[in-house]
């Protein structure tokens, strides 16, 4: 790695979880050449609105552990 690509990447793990995430959604858009974005607009719009919805208190959230045990239960 470059002595650039090291430092931003360290810059990067300092940052928040929320903020990490919203870098690789950018960086990973950045890839995206397909004309059909309308999915990716929506999926944007239905997680910042469970976002919301849990840091307002109006959502739980469940460890993934927990999760993952439910789905392997079906």
């Amino acid at each position: 790695m470059t002595a650039i690509i090291e430092r931003v990447l360290n810059d990067a793990l300092a940052l928040p979880p929320i903020e990490r995430a919203e870098l690789i959604r950018r960086l990973f858009q950045s890839f995206d050449v397909s004309e059909d974005n309308h999915i990716d607009t929506a999926w944007t719009e239905e997680v910042e609105s469970r976002i919301e919805a849990y840091e307002k208190g109006l959502l739980t959230a469940s460890p993934a552990e927990d999760v993952l045990a439910r789905i392997n239960r079906r």
